[in-house]
């Protein structure tokens, strides 16, 4: 079978997405559980674009030894610099250079000719090549409403300057699968050069057929599928890579094709993206959804309960689903705790794993049984801490509501500074309550925009999981918080939402203070 690997860009098309705003700790937690996922390429940022995602890239890089990490520059000798400087330690270093090759681009926005376009795409690649990169790939931006000729014309000569990749997008989800499967079948006939290099496709899912375009690029000669976990990114987003992974595993009968990924890592590594980006995972969404093996109608339950292949195309032990993953409890020691997070794939220091064995004790004096996804939030929220910023604290909160009482929230905290503040305020609900009295606490202008509550688990004793956008200080940010009464999971991602903003200012500051 033919081998597909497998671009993931979740960490730099996907934290494209509005209000995704990553810290360097949370990048680094997505990396590893790629890197544990499978995939065979990792874009980790966009390293010129700022100190912050730089940083990110560089610390990814030196971490990251089982997947070739990348890194995205325009098509000018400056981003590729400092693309090197941050992958220079790279156990597998790559370059991804760009330059869009449409007429509507290279006319308003590049203001070129094709023929100075050509020369700087070949002039790039080969200044990728000097300053140290044995893997290129080059990417046609807009690949899909460029000339097809023209397209040839300039894959065939960064083929020659070096390119060891050449990827075509459909950058504004435009085209459709004849056409772009059409588009790769133009490039393997009319190249010379063509089957020295991997051709990968990056679909956008403007018209809901991200997917279907990547297949049908993987049809026409295509042996890279760049895309994102739960189809993150910008405006409708990419091909989800759950998706592919595993529509050609399941219909390999039709697709004599094979990817490295580790499938019963697939729900896992949603679940850690849809943490840490904020962006909930629609109850349908195919693969990972909720709903994606509930079964409601009297007939489907029926046919499962004999035979779960009567409607159950995918089973969820394929993607990591456990129908019964209690493993803790209130008895359970130090060690059993250790070797069961070594299990879940985490890594902690031994601060950490004291900080997260006292978070399980508290959790088991409140829930009597422990699951995987308990403990998969609180490891997440322990690797992911970012400790050394300044921040507010929640130190105390009551909220008093009734059928025939004005809801009233009261909280105290701790502010950056250290000092307490404490106030009340009403609210017509609970939360708009407790949501008025945290704003008039904050220094910060704040203005929620999306709110989002959802449950860890099962039971009446399942964690709450609370999800934020809000705009702070005119900065879009997104917040999260968990606990097992939905008032404090609320008051916590509030929290987190604006001491994302001290993050990402003390990431400013370093920046103007190199320059």
């Amino acid at each position: 079978m033919v081998q597909i690997k497998i671009f993931d860009t979740t960490l730099r098309d996907g934290e494209q997405s509005p209000g995704v705003n990553l810290n360097q700790l949370e990048k680094l937690e997505i990396a590893k559980q790629l890197e544990r996922f499978g995939i065979d390429v990792m874009e980790a940022g966009f390293p010129a674009s700022s100190q912050g995602d730089f940083e990110a890239v560089r610390k990814i890089a030196q971490t990251i030894k089982n997947v070739s990490v990348t890194a995205l520059a325009r098509a000018k000798e400056s981003d590729i610099d400092v693309a090197w400087e941050a992958l220079k330690d790279a156990t597998d270093p790559r370059l991804h250079v760009f330059i869009a090759t449409s007429p509507i681009h290279m006319e308003h926005k590049l203001k070129k000719t094709p023929e100075e376009v050509i020369q700087i795409a070949v002039d790039m690649v080969t200044y990728g090549k000097q300053k140290g990169f044995k893997k290129i790939e080059w990417s046609a931006e807009d690949a899909s409403r460029t000339d097809l000729e023209f397209l040839a014309q300039i894959v065939e000569k960064v083929i020659d300057a070096g390119a060891t990749v050449i990827n075509l997008p459909d950058t504004v989800g435009y085209t459709t699968p004849k056409e772009y499967g059409e588009m790769f079948r133009y490039m393997k006939d009319n190249v010379p050069n063509i089957n020295k290099v991997d051709l990968s496709a990056h679909c956008h899912d403007d018209l809901g057929m991200a997917l279907a375009n990547s297949i049908a690029a993987i049809e026409n000669g295509a042996t890279q599928i760049e895309g994102t976990i739960n189809g993150i990114g910008e405006r409708a987003g990419n091909a989800a890579l759950e998706e592919l992974a595993v529509a050609l595993t399941i219909r390999n009968d039709f697709y004599p094709y094979t990817t490295n990924i580790v499938l019963n890592e697939t729900k896992r590594t949603s679940d850690l993206v849809s943490k840490l980006t904020g962006m909930a995972v629609p109850g349908n969404k195919a693969v990972v959804g909720r709903n994606a093996f509930a079964h409601e109608s009297g007939i489907h339950q029926d046919g499962v309960l004999k035979n779960a292949s009567t409607y159950e195309i995918i089973s969820p032990e394929m993607v990591g689903i456990q129908s019964n993953n209690l493993v803790l409890g209130k008895h359970s020691g130090r060690h059993a705790f250790k070797d069961k997070i070594k299990q879940l794939g985490y890594d902690l220091s031994d601060d950490k794993l004291s900080e997260a064995f006292k978070a399980f004790k508290l959790l088991t004096d409140r829930k009597k049984e422990v699951t995987d996804d308990d403990l998969f939030v609180i490891l997440t929220d322990i690797q992911t801490d970012v400790s050394n910023v300044k921040r507010y604290v929640l130190e105390s909160f009551q909220v008093q509501y009734g059928s025939y009482n004005l809801p009233t929230a009261t909280v105290a905290l701790t502010t950056p500074e250290g000092s307490r503040a404490e106030t009340a305020c009403t609210g017509q609900g609970s939360v708009e309550a407790l949501y008025n009295t945290l704003e008039k606490l904050v220094k910060e202008e704040t203005h929620l925009t999306d709110y989002h509550l959802s449950s860890i688990g099962k039971g009446r004793d399942a964690l709450a999981e609370a999800h934020v956008s809000m705009s702070v200080d005119g900065t879009q940010v997104n917040g999260r918080g968990s606990a097992q009464d939905v008032l404090e999971a609320s008051a916590q991602a509030f929290l987190n939402a604006v001491n994302r903003v001290f993050l990402i200012q003390k990431t400013e500051n370093k920046e103007k203070a190199s320059i």
